[in-house]
């Protein structure tokens, strides 16, 4: 009798055991088969607001940031610079933006911003997706003399004024896009997300 007390025991013990190390087990297998369905950190930047510190930003300078694989420019223009946008209308293909490259919140005005001294653009041309550089400089000698500051496209020659929009007889079609984007405060800007939202 003695013998099956013991027995009994151990196969307690051992049925015990066996049973805490398969459910450790379990879990242990279970957790990275759970997490591998949640969303990549590739896949969350990818589409993740941006936000970006315009508090030293100076006048006529550029910052760039990437959202949804895209660069965007922030550029704060200085009263020179926004002078001079309102005296272009002529020499623009869509000067009101009637083409719907923003979102409704930023107005159709000649500085084409929420906030008239900084504007906020995605830096791929409408014409075949290059990127333009930025060319604040007025009349530099391998643009001509009625250049007065904007973004060139090397690739095919489209020009594009301080507010991303086309200049006639560029072979881009449309004014640069204007991505959703809002003032968390004075100084930062949330790219990737709508003012309405927000």
């Amino acid at each position: 009798m003695s013998n099956d007390g013991v027995n009994k025991g151990r196969r307690r013990l051992l049925i015990g055991a066996t049973s805490a190390v398969g459910a450790v087990g379990a879990v242990g297998a279970a957790v990275p088969f759970v997490a591998s369905w949640n969303p990549s950190a590739k896949a969350k930047t990818a589409g993740a607001p941006v936000k970006v510190d315009v508090s030293k930003l100076e006048p006529g300078q550029q910052a760039i940031v990437q959202w949804r694989g895209k660069p965007v420019w922030v550029v704060r223009r200085g009263p020179e610079a926004l002078a001079s946008l309102a005296t272009l209308d002529d020499t623009l293909s869509d000067p009101k933006s009637v083409v719907p490259q923003q979102p409704e919140y930023v107005p159709g005005t000649p500085a084409r911003a929420i906030r008239e001294d900084i504007v906020v653009l995605v830096g791929i041309c409408t014409h075949l997706g290059c990127s333009p550089t930025y060319r604040p400089e007025i009349a530099p000698e391998d643009l001509g003399p009625q250049w007065v500051g904007g973004f060139y496209c090397p690739c095919h020659g489209s020009r594009f004024d301080l507010s991303g929009r086309v200049v006639k007889n560029s072979p881009a079609p449309t004014n640069l896009v204007v991505p959703p984007h809002f003032y968390e405060s004075d100084n930062v800007i949330v790219v990737g997300v709508d003012q309405e939202t927000a």
